[in-house]
């Protein structure tokens, strides 16, 4: 999968973007494993977190990125990811986005 990804890469691909969830942050404790077995709790978020473990496999550079918040005030994400090596891309890229639509002043509301 690593020398696929270089591929597309090495096809003239700068960054990949993509959403960080496939739906909306779920509250703390929204995540409960429905049975003892360790890995019930992966398995419920691996529904929702799909776009992301494969840079974990492949080490690819990526950064989540804070941009919009849903109706009830938690963030929203994108996900930039870049090649083996632009590390340097990716933070450049990020923050002129975080200069553009600023987050740090975001929180999320307590419940």
């Amino acid at each position: 999968m690593t020398r696929r990804l270089a591929e597309w890469w090495h096809a003239g691909h700068d960054l990949l973007l993509h959403p960080t969830l496939q739906m909306p942050p779920l509250r703390l404790g929204e995540v409960v494993p429905a049975t003892p077995d360790p890995l019930d709790g992966w398995r419920q978020q691996l529904t929702w977190i799909c776009f992301t473990p494969i840079w974990n496999v492949t080490g690819q550079p990526a950064i989540s990125l804070p941009v919009a918040e849903s109706a009830g005030g938690l963030p929203i994400g994108v996900q930039l990811v870049a090649a083996h090596g632009r590390e340097d891309l990716l933070l450049r890229v990020a923050a002129q986005i975080e200069e553009a639509l600023p987050w740090a002043h975001r929180r999320p509301p307590r419940s």
